[in-house]
């Protein structure tokens, strides 16, 4: 009968701590997803900004060479990411290829202007950079004229700036709920075994003692919780990789590895920190107070 009690007992306490960590893995595992987002998403950002393009309309009387020491000045600017020089017979060519017809020919002279075409860093992807940039750039005798869509530009950063605050504010309250649906789970973990608690109490172990195995079973499941967590988002993303193999331009490995690490973190730290106040509650309580 005894050993019929201890079985019951030892499966009931398996079933809890599997149920936890499959808890803890759901909770951890969307914080990842949303992790990943907001590092997406900041990226995005930035490949929309870095690929705004400024056309620089090369004077018909520059020569070539000047064009191209100008083209170097410009790879030097801190604000400019990167440099196109574009010579009139190429683009002739290439709008000969989307007009699928020679307009060359057909006009008898080449009426297009050679371009230097500017890719902005992200930082500097914003209207007063741009008029700075474009107010030194004009300088330069080897430039006609300075072209950039002023509408286009303030758009993609509205609409960038309000989709990070969306962001921002759903992460903020899906962490809350996150930590608060993980403390739940290890609240009512720990209620299971109170009174195994409060008999280790009675036969005079310390509050140190008592406390020490829970709170690093609770941080092994967290960190089990959170491997498991981590081989499903890398199974989503390489589905997603699959599917979208675009996707793999906004890959910062860098941040990507912090928002996995911290999914492990924050597993193994909000789980410890749980156990460990809901047993110092057991503690504290009275024996009568256990059968509330």
């Amino acid at each position: 009968m005894e050993e019929f009690e201890v079985s019951d007992a030892s499966k009931k306490t398996k079933t809890i701590y599997i149920s936890t960590i499959f808890s803890i893995t759901l909770v951890l595992l969307m914080l990842g997803m949303l992790g990943l987002i907001l590092v997406h998403a900041k990226n995005l950002s930035n490949y929309v900004k870095e690929n705004i393009v400024l056309n620089i309309i090369v004077d018909e009387g520059a020569k070539e060479a000047d064009v191209l020491q100008f083209q170097k000045e410009l790879n030097a600017n801190p604000a400019i990411k990167s440099t196109q020089y574009v010579n009139k017979e190429i683009a002739a060519k290439n709008l000969t290829q989307d007009l699928g017809e020679d307009f060359v020919n057909f006009l008898g002279y080449n009426p297009l202007l050679s371009t230097v075409d500017v890719y902005l860093k992200a930082d500097y992807a914003n209207n007063k950079s741009i008029d700075a940039l474009k107010a030194q750039i004009s300088k330069n005798p080897a430039v006609k004229e300075v072209i950039y869509q002023s509408s286009l530009i303030d758009m993609v950063n509205q609409n960038i700036n309000t989709i990070s605050l969306i962001i921002l504010a759903f992460a903020v309250i899906l962490l809350v709920i996150s930590v608060a649906l993980i403390n739940n789970t290890i609240r009512l973990a720990i209620y299971s075994q109170r009174f195994l608690i409060k008999s280790m109490q009675l036969v005079g172990a310390t509050k140190n003692f008592i406390r020490k195995p829970f709170v690093l079973v609770a941080a092994l499941h967290g960190l089990i919780a959170a491997i498991i967590a981590v081989i499903i988002l890398l199974g989503i993303l390489y589905y997603a990789q699959k599917q979208i193999p675009e996707i793999i331009i906004l890959r910062n490995y860098t941040e990507f590895g912090i928002v996995l690490l911290s999914m492990v973190g924050i597993g193994i730290f909000i789980t410890a920190i749980s156990t460990a106040l809901s047993v110092s509650k057991y503690l504290r309580l009275k024996i009568y107070d256990l059968y509330r």
